[in-house]
This record gives structure tokens, C-alpha cells and sequence, in this order.
């Protein structure tokens, strides 16, 4: 048993399964030091509550066969949903994320929430009408919104462009909606967790920063979102810059807000007030593709703004990669090269030596996806199975 981590229960059986520790009893045992006996006590609950699967594996070498052990994630439905200030978009997955069906739309984040939520729910009652799968099936929802999270109890707290969101119970009033667990989180937070699980798994660290219509930014640390003790953590939009424009102010109130100055909306009010047709950031975006020159310094203006304000979380932080995304990143250079060269001008070498600064990979698709991480990481964890079996066993008597 030297070495051996002897799980105590089948819930941490399914997380040496699920994290391909192992793929055979016969690996299992070694790896716990359990015995033969053991190892078929924890696993029965397992695949008999359609967690594990257990097939015949056979080589080309005699002998017996093996037993291979894998995550059933087929018949597990995911609904994730990344909300934006003027969009949403809608997935129906399975726990493996293979996506059955998808839809996105315009959306006011603005609204209140109970009007927001009636959509959402619609939006993914559709996706489970249009693959005719059993709502049964669902295993929980994932959700991103624009604002800080209370992420223990599904609440957004005092988001600055959501009015009347504040305390709101949103995973409770999904969770009823569908008869499954509900989570909610910041979207940057949710998009970076996509970013990491499918492009950086290998990578400590990862700081996602989303530049569209708002500013804000997700920590990603051993795998797992870092939510600050009152959910703010990454919301980097409010920091107050250095030299701030005098009459710019914040949604939140403030003036000299970073998101006053470099935000999607910030730059299309600004271009607008020049006499350029921009209402949004893909006005913005649209308008740099166009070449127009006022548009182009704008976005370069903003990428050093964000760089300036970013050097310090990189100095203080030290990650290992940080992504980009959100409308702003699709101008390309014009916004990139300009936040990695103020990063690189006020950060000490050692800071920036091992540092990948990328864009966004996943691009619209990062939040649903990291959605869809998020319910597995909650639903599928050692005490959450843990919990399921021992109700299920109360139950049966």
C-alpha cells in the first residue's frame, strides 16, 4: 500500500476514472492498494447508477481479459448558457461535450432578471424539445453573467450593469425550473475555466480577460475558477487608471474606470460622438476592419490602457498564460500587440519570461463550454456522487 491514496469512497473511485488515472480494476487496485473485493464494492454503486462503465477490453497477447472502467458521460445532459450585456447563447451538451443543439440571440442584461430568466428557460426548453431527449437525463446547469458572483449561493452581488440582479436567486429559480443543481458564475470566470480544460490543461495558472461590451477578467488557479470572498475577484474594469479623461464615467458611478476608457461600449460612445456610425463593440471591430484611423487609435488606446492595468496582476499573479477575448480581440494586432507591449514595457522580465499572451481559441463558444466544466467539476465531484448514492440507497430502502 505504499504510495497507495486509498480512497474511502466510490464517489473518489469516479474521480480517479474520470481524471484517466485509471482505466482497469486491475490499475485500481495498484494505484489504492485496495483489494479485489474492495475495489468491486466501491465500483457497484458506480455502474449500477449509470456512473461508470465497465467493458471487456481484450489484447492481442493471452490471457485474461480486462475490465476497462470509463465515465459514462453519454446519458448526461448538461444546459449551459453564457449571458452577455446584449446576447446570450444556449448549449445542450453531454457531460463529455459532444453539443446536440445550440442557439444564441439578442438579450438585454439590463432587463430585470425575472425577464431575462423567462428567455433563458425558453431558450432551453427549445434545445431539449429540438433533440428530443428526457429532461430526466439533465445532470445540471451552467450559467455565465456579466457581474460579480456570490458563487456558494447562485447570486449575483451588486452587478454595475444589471440593475435589480443584485441577491437575485438565479441558480435556485433554474434549478426549479428544471429539477436539476443550477450554478452561476461571473462569465469571464466560466470562459477562462473553457479556455484552460480544453487548450491548457497542462498549465498551472491562466488569466482570461474579457474586452467587450464591459471589462472583466477570470483567475484560473490548479484548474478552478478564484472567486474572492465577495465575488469580485477579476473585475478589473472598475480599477481606476492613471490619467483618467475628465466627464468619462462608469456605469458602476465611478469616473476613471478602466471600463470607461477601454471597454467596447466606451469606444463606440466615443466614436459615435465623432460622427462615426458605432453603437456597439462589433461597431467598433466592423469600423477598424474598415480602416477607419480614429477607430484603429481608439483600439490601440484601449490595449494599452488594459496593458497598463494588467502589468500589475501579471506582476502579482506571475500566471502562465493569459488569453484574450471578447469583440475587441477580433481587431487582431491593432489591440493585442498593443496590450503586450504595455505589459512587457511595466513588468519586470522574470514576470513576463514564461508568459503566453493569446487570444481566445474557443472565441464565442468559451463561456458555454466552460459552462459545461463548471457542472461536471459540481455534479460529478467525490462528495456530490457521494451524496446521490447514499439518497439513492436511503430510497431504495
Amino acid at each position: 500500500m505504499s504510495g497507495g491514496i486509498t480512497p474511502t469512497s466510490p464517489g473518489e473511485i469516479l474521480e480517479l476514472i474520470r481524471s484517466g488515472q485509471v482505466t482497469t480494476r486491475r490499475e485500481l487496485q495498484d494505484l489504492t492498494g485496495l483489494s479485489r473485493s474492495t475495489v468491486a464494492l466501491r465500483l457497484a454503486p458506480l455502474i449500477a447508477n449509470g456512473y461508470v462503465r465497465a467493458r471487456v477490453r481484450r489484447s492481442g497477447s493471452a490471457g485474461r481479459p480486462a475490465n476497462a472502467l470509463s465515465f459514462d458521460e453519454t446519458g448526461k445532459l448538461i444546459l449551459a448558457a453564457d449571458l452577455g450585456a446584449t446576447h446570450g447563447r444556449y448549449a445542450l451538451t453531454d457531460a463529455a461535450g459532444t453539443v446536440l443543439a445550440e442557439s444564441a440571440g439578442e438579450l438585454s442584461i439590463g432587463s430585470p432578471p425575472q425577464t431575462v430568466l423567462r428567455t433563458v428557460i425558453r431558450r432551453f426548453r427549445d434545445l431539449i424539445r429540438r433533440t428530443d431527449r428526457p429532461v430526466g437525463q439533465l445532470a445540471g446547469i451552467g450559467i455565465g453573467v456579466p457581474g460579480p458572483v456570490d458563487y456558494a449561493r447562485g447570486r449575483p452581488v451588486q452587478p454595475p450593469i444589471m440593475p435589480g440582479w443584485h441577491d437575485y436567486p438565479v441558480a435556485a429559480e433554474l434549478s426549479a425550473a428544471f429539477d436539476c443543481p443550477a450554478f452561476v458564475d461571473n462569465d469571464a470566470n466560466i470562459m477562462g475555466l473553457g479556455e484552460m480544460r480544453t487548450h491548457y490543461r497542462e498549465e498551472a495558472s491562466l488569466l482570461f480577460v474579457k474586452v467587450s461590451t464591459g471589462i472583466g477578467a477570470g483567475v484560473i488557479l490548479s484548474g478552478r475558477p478564484q472567486h474572492g470572498v465577495a465575488g469580485a475577484a477579476g473585475d478589473i474594469g472598475h480599477i481606476r487608471i492613471a490619467h483618467p479623461v475628465e466627464g468619462r464615467r462608469c456605469a458602476c458611478g465611478a469616473s476613471g474606470c478602466l471600463a470607461a476608457h477601454a471597454s467596447g461600449a466606451a469606444l463606440a460612445r466615443r466614436l459615435s460622438d465623432a460622427g462615426l456610425p458605432a453603437v456597439s463593440s462589433l461597431d467598433v471591430v466592423r469600423l477598424v476592419h474598415e480602416g477607419h484611423p480614429d477607430a484603429i487609435e481608439a483600439v490601440r488606446t484601449a490595449g494599452s490602457l488594459l496593458g497598463e492595468v494588467l502589468s500589475t496582476a501579471i506582476a502579482l499573479l506571475n500566471p502562465s498564460v493569459l488569453v484574450l477575448g471578447g469583440d475587441l480581440v477580433l481587431t487582431h494586432e491593432h489591440f493585442l500587440l498593443s496590450v503586450r507591449q504595455a505589459i512587457y514595457e511595466r513588468t519586470v522580465p522574470l514576470a513576463t519570461r514564461d508568459l503566453a499572451i493569446a487570444g481566445s481559441q474557443l472565441g464565442i463558444r468559451a463561456g458555454v463550454e466552460g459552462a459545461r466544466h463548471m457542472v461536471v467539476d459540481e455534479v460529478f465531484s467525490a462528495e456530490a456522487v457521494d451524496a446521490r448514492l447514499e439518497t439513492l440507497e436511503t430510497a431504495g430502502g
